[in-house]
């Protein structure tokens, strides 16, 4: 992947603005369970799309603490197991609500569906991430966007829980350590502090 056709990520900002962009929009619990799979598990689009009930739920039904990625529902065999953060959670809680009232909750259903199937495909999860950023004026901006916002990250973050970017790497679901170093962006700050404290 070359670094001029990566996906940019996004700030707290724009992530504020997408947030809100969607709240404001028809389907509005899906599509802001749809930006949270991305940006909170660093989902791909094709993961989206695949995503089922049982993947996130305890074998009593309720909502597990982690989210139980399948090699069938992945990239090649990178299923992994993700922890759930608490605001994409409650975000998958409420939407399992909403599909209990309309009657279309199955534990073996797709979390996402569209008005018109029970599931999406990857190219509507990819064309709904397009529309938004393009309304939301967000250049260079993709479906990826939230992923490679998602790996950054943790890799930034990381060290701070006692991890490594092995963590990070597992968490993303790739095989190598060096396609994972390719998703991360860089900070010109950071270098400039570290230089300092060194």
């Amino acid at each position: 992947m070359a670094l001029g056709k990566q996906a940019k990520t996004l700030n707290k900002n724009q992530i504020s603005a997408v947030q809100n962009y969607l709240a404001g929009r028809r389907n509005a619990l899906r599509n802001q369970t749809i930006f949270l799979l991305s940006i909170k598990a660093g989902l791909r689009a094709k993961e989206i799309a695949k995503l089922r009930w049982e993947m996130v739920l305890d074998a009593d039904g309720t909502l597990s603490a982690c989210l139980n990625l399948s090699d069938d529902a992945s990239k090649g065999k990178s299923g992994r197991r993700i922890p759930l953060n608490k605001d994409l959670k409650a975000r998958l809680s409420d939407l399992r609500q909403q599909q209990n009232q309309d009657r279309c909750f199955s534990p073996s259903g797709h979390i996402i569906r569209t008005e018109r199937a029970d599931r999406a495909s990857p190219q509507a999860i990819v064309n709904m991430f397009s529309r938004w950023y393009s309304d939301l004026g967000l250049i260079g901006c993709s479906s990826h966007s939230g992923r490679r916002t998602f790996i950054t990250n943790a890799a930034q973050k990381i060290t701070t829980v006692g991890g490594s970017l092995r963590d990070v790497q597992y968490l993303a679901g790739h095989s190598s350590l060096q396609t994972t170093e390719r998703y991360i962006e860089y900070s010109e700050k950071a270098r400039r502090s570290i230089v300092d404290i060194i």
